[in-house]
């Protein structure tokens, strides 16, 4: 009788197979196996997509969100102040013209002169263009440290930049990390229900105990809740990534990009000979070295004089005009045009100790960035090892668990088989559906890791593996 029960399963699977002949069509396996789990989940055709939907790549991601990211932006924005700083210092070493135009009326005396000695007559008409020139050792100084800080904006935008890439890598691979669990477990699901009425039909034939029953039903049940959560760390993981590249957290788009594409780590000389030769976080602190500098620079200068030219022409006279008419029995205009130069020296001679104060303060500074910038180079050496040994542990990691997760899918099927031969128990199934799911996932997890890890790498050299 057993025989006859196991024929009319057999029967019955097979029909089921029948059903599902489209898949075959396509050359994939039938959508009833577990082993098409553990391959990689089926990428939909541009003609199943709702209209409207965009396909993604890893560089377009890259290039959204630096549009929309607020953090990238606001590393941008303090580099080009940085730069109108720079340029500002820059024109505040070169000589000033300006237009000065004013009129002067003053209250006359009882003998028709002027009250106030400084005024030169009743009315007075001033308009004179003004060269202006300051030099001083303070000014250079202010503008050297205005080019050093715009150098260290620049590497600090760069250093964002980087960091980005590393967050959109991840958010864009986790998509496609969740998504594709999301595949394995709905086919865990499926399993699981397919198991319960097959311990249901072994019951009913008197070939298993209720127990069986039970474990397949409690297992089932489990494997709803996985698909749930499965769901819902795919809906997260899509709109985690969407906040980063649109700004209306748009959810129509699709990855074109293969999480288990091929790509290769870089060997470690090459990888070492690139972080040594770009590394935005030296470039940074050197920068930030070169700026103590200048403020110490900046702030001895208190100690040294500072020299002003000026330079005047137009006309400073009782009428605002070119000419003025000539005294009373004089002929001939008077012309009102002309010039005058000034030149000034200012000796510092006592403040209080506010130059010492002001010099110690700046060395101060210089010294802490000398320290940040040792401790940015020991740290990029660091750094190098471990972000590249952290790359290469998981790219060897990851066959490993590729073949993992086609040996759990040959065994939950192997041992579904023996359930039914009446070989194997229902504790086994269940721990072959369960290790299943596990390495799968672990699958999933570790080529996550792989890609995340070449994209710090990224960081240090400023080239991103590509396929």
């Amino acid at each position: 009788m057993r025989t006859e029960l196991r024929l009319l399963i057999t029967a019955i699977l097979a029909t089921a197979v029948l059903t599902t002949s489209p898949a075959r069509t396509t050359g994939q396996q039938p959508a009833n196996t577990p082993a098409e789990a553990s391959q990689p989940m089926p990428v939909p055709s541009a003609s199943s997509l709702p209209a409207g939907t965009a396909w993604i790549g890893l560089q377009d991601a890259f290039a959204l969100a630096r549009k929309n990211e607020p953090t990238y932006h606001s590393a941008r924005s303090s580099a080009a102040i940085a730069r109108e700083d720079r340029a500002q210092a820059r024109d505040a070493l070169l000589p000033s013209v300006n237009f000065d135009t004013s009129a002067l009326y003053s209250q006359l005396n009882d003998k028709d002169s002027v009250k106030f000695i400084a005024n030169n007559a009743p009315h007075e008409y001033v308009g004179q263009g003004n060269v202006h020139e300051q030099i001083d050792l303070a000014s250079v100084a202010s503008y050297r440290r205005a080019a050093a800080l715009a150098a260290l904006a620049k590497a600090r935008a760069e250093i964002a930049a980087r960091g980005l890439v590393v967050t959109v890598t991840q958010s864009y691979f986790a998509v496609a990390a969740s998504e594709a669990k999301l595949h394995t477990a709905r086919r865990a699901s499926e399993e699981g229900d397919k198991f319960l009425q097959l311990t249901k039909d072994l019951e009913a034939a008197g070939e298993v105990a209720h127990s069986d029953v039970i474990k397949a039903e409690l297992q089932s049940q489990d494997r709803h809740r996985q698909l749930m959560e499965a769901q819902l760390q795919r809906l997260k993981a899509r709109l985690d990534l969407s906040v980063l590249l649109f700004p209306d957290a748009r959810d129509n788009f699709e990855l074109a990009d293969d999480l288990h594409a091929n790509v290769s780590l870089p060997p470690l000389p090459e990888f070492e000979a690139q972080a040594a030769r770009d590394n935005p976080d030296i470039r940074a602190a050197l920068a930030s070295v070169q700026a103590a500098h200048q403020d110490v620079t900046a702030a001895r200068s208190g100690y040294l004089p500072s020299l002003s030219l000026d330079y005047w022409y137009g006309i400073d006279a009782t009428r605002y005009a070119t000419y003025s008419p000539p005294p009373p029995g004089e002929v001939g205009k008077i012309n009102n045009l002309g010039s005058s130069a000034l030149a000034g020296l200012s000796l510092p001679l006592w403040n209080w100790g506010a130059t010492q104060s002001r010099v110690r303060q700046a060395e101060i500074r210089r010294d802490q960035a000398k320290v940040e910038l040792s401790y940015a180079k020991s740290k990029l050496l660091a750094d190098m090892r471990a972000l590249y040994s952290e790359a290469e542990t998981a790219l060897n990691e990851l066959a490993g668990l590729q073949r993992a997760s086609e040996l759990a899918a040959e065994s939950l099927r192997l041992t579904t088989l023996r359930y039914k031969d009446g070989e194997a128990t229902v504790l086994e199934v269940v721990d072959a559906q369960t290790s299943f799911a596990t390495a799968n996932d672990n699958y999933q997890d570790g080529a996550l890791r792989y890609r995340v890890a070449l994209a710090n790498l990224q960081t240090l050299t400023g080239v991103l593996p590509t396929p």
